[in-house]
């Protein structure tokens, strides 16, 4: 059996088979894969972590090392 794997795409939901017919799998279309590109470079979707005080993130590198 050599069945293409069904998946909803995750912008639209529309449901798609993982196939050379659908190349911006795993979206339906580019315009779907654009509107996620986008969401991530706005920063709607994000990967979850501490959060970062940019104030003091270059001085991490220059301080010196604490005494051990």
């Amino acid at each position: 059996m050599n069945a293409a794997a069904r998946l909803a795409c995750p912008t639209c939901k529309r449901p798609i088979e993982w196939s050379a017919e659908f190349p911006w799998r795993p979206f339906c279309s580019e315009r779907c894969k654009l509107i996620d590109l986008g969401a991530w470079l706005t920063e709607k979707h994000a990967i979850p972590g501490e959060p970062v005080d940019e104030s003091s993130a270059g001085q991490q590198e220059t301080d010196p090392p604490a005494n051990r």
